[in-house]
């Protein structure tokens, strides 16, 4: 085989992004190599920029293989600019003090709920061990410029998974709170090139809030734990599950505020957090599979005194209705009201109900303020597009339930005055609340205004971290297979 013929089809192996050619010949799109390069023999030195520039040209072209084993393809072409000089290889071909530090920290991805596999990880092993190989120099500055391309490849997709997330891939990193600038991936690793910064500029753009880094930090210590050989599968179904919860924590654009609450819906619980420390812990009511709560980020404006319930209009004619076709009296025995559509009091007794369906129901249904109210003794009120709240209940046993998933979509919170004051004492206000005995009693309903609007986290997080350890929920509304799957594909 002459030297033209092995040059054409080892450029030909680069495109299809395989270690091997066949012995036919192949024509090469008219930008992958220039005639020099294509009539430079084995034994002869090729610059590795040329051959690094011709890759990318070759990976930019439609329907090129390498152009689909490159995920951050023009990502990769700037990091290079328009010189294409290596950047992780010497001229004494060996590999560099960042590029040993990167590939260390591609080793370590699981700890970061990502696979080392989406990173050309086995291709980069066999390029890096091929350097240390007696070879041509042609041969040897070509297995450089496939090096140099594919680490440049994997350390930037690192960086933006860990930023944005594997299944997102069209998303755009957050804005740095500190200045407002978008965070850019291959500014922060051109920065750190030389620097002995490498690693740290591939995990800049992870989420900096407390849940995420909570919970990296344990998936990374409960990994370097020995595994018993009885226990790999469970060992491996616990991680996905670890790995799902990171995926979702990377969605989440999270504004940097020291005090919030977080709601986990599948933990049932309400924390109330300052400086990364959980002064309070409520637990909650929360949806049901087929009314479930959604997830959102708001702020507590406000909460009200011995309310009113407005009646939802679904749950209304879906479950008030059927006792009205019964009784019409049902709705002053439990306290409830009937408005017309112009905001009229009716007569509930004078309506011929056997009539009215879900779809004819113009009413609106209103509970006044008092012991049996659905809302208890006070609402906390959040802007949303879902018309959800948090709120009291007077079925307080409910608590007790290991299962709580219960409601119609709101959340039902213990202890809710409690919480009431503590936002009223982070104000240094000294607003007086009624006891729940009072509040039970008050047939006016009183609002109260906070003057710090308190930000509210509503998530689904089927594993968290606290104190360092791995926590698991159930699954309640069935939505981690479906990540699980995306992420790690089926199960063997």
């Amino acid at each position: 085989m002459s030297a033209v013929h092995r040059l054409l089809c080892y450029v030909s192996s680069l495109m299809l992004a395989g270690p091997w050619c066949h012995s036919g010949a192949h024509k090469l799109p008219p930008a992958t190599t220039s005639p020099a390069l294509a009539a430079a023999p084995e034994s002869q030195e090729v610059p590795v920029a040329d051959l690094i520039r011709q890759l990318l040209d070759t990976a930019a072209a439609p329907g090129a293989g390498l152009q689909r084993s490159l995920q951050a393809g023009p990502d990769v072409r700037a990091l290079y600019g328009a010189g294409f000089q290596p950047l992780w290889t010497t001229s004494l071909d060996s590999v560099t003090a960042d590029a040993r530090a990167a590939l260390a920290l591609l080793a370590r991805a699981p700890e970061y709920g990502l696979r080392t596999t989406d990173y050309h990880w086995l291709r980069l092993q066999a390029l890096r061990d091929s350097l240390r190989r007696p070879a041509p120099a042609g041969s040897r500055a070509r297995q450089q410029a496939r090096l140099e391309v594919f680490l440049s490849d994997a350390a930037l997709r690192f960086m933006h998974d860990l930023s944005t997330g594997r299944l997102r891939p069209s998303a755009r990193p957050e804005a740095n709170p500190a200045d407002g600038a978008a965070w850019e991936p291959v500014r922060a690793l051109r920065e750190a090139l030389g620097r002995g910064a490498v690693p740290m500029a591939m995990l800049s753009g992870q989420p900096r809030h407390r849940e995420y880094r909570q919970l990296q930090e344990a998936l990374a210590s409960w990994l370097a734990a020995p595994v018993p050989p009885d226990s790999a599968a469970w060992h491996q179904a616990r991680y996905e599950l670890a790995a799902v919860n990171l995926e979702r924590w990377r969605w989440t654009a999270r504004s940097a505020d020291s005090s919030y609450i977080l709601l986990n819906i599948p933990a049932y619980e309400l924390l109330v957090l300052s400086a990364d420390s959980v002064v309070r812990r409520h637990r909650v009511v929360v949806g049901q599979p087929r009314t479930p709560t959604p997830t959102l980020s708001s702020r507590i404006t406000h909460f009200t005194l011995a309310p009113d319930w407005h009646v939802p209009h679904s749950i209304a004619t879906r479950e008030i209705l059927p006792h009205l076709k019964a009784d019409a009296g049902y709705l002053a025995l439990n306290n409830y009201s009937l408005y017309d559509a112009q905001g009229r009091f009716v007569d509930a007794r004078q309506i011929n109900w056997q009539a009215i369906t879900a779809k004819n129901f113009r009413y609106t249904v209103r509970q006044s303020a008092g012991c049996d109210n659905a809302l208890g003794n006070i609402v906390f009120r959040f802007a949303n597009p879902y018309s959800v709240y948090l709120h009291d209940t007077p079925v307080r046993q409910i608590f007790d339930r290991p299962d709580r998933a219960l409601s119609h979509g709101c959340m039902r919170l213990q202890a809710p005055l409690s919480l009431a004051a503590y936002l009223m004492r982070r104000e240094g206000r000294t607003v007086r609340l009624p006891t729940e005995a009072e509040c039970a009693r008050q047939t006016v309903s009183r609002t109260v205004y906070l003057r710090r609007p308190m930000p509210l986290h509503i998530c689904y997080a089927t594993c968290t971290a606290e104190r360092g350890r791995l926590r698991f929920f159930a699954d309640i509304y069935h939505r981690d297979e479906v990540l699980r799957r995306a992420l790690f594909g089926p199960r063997s």
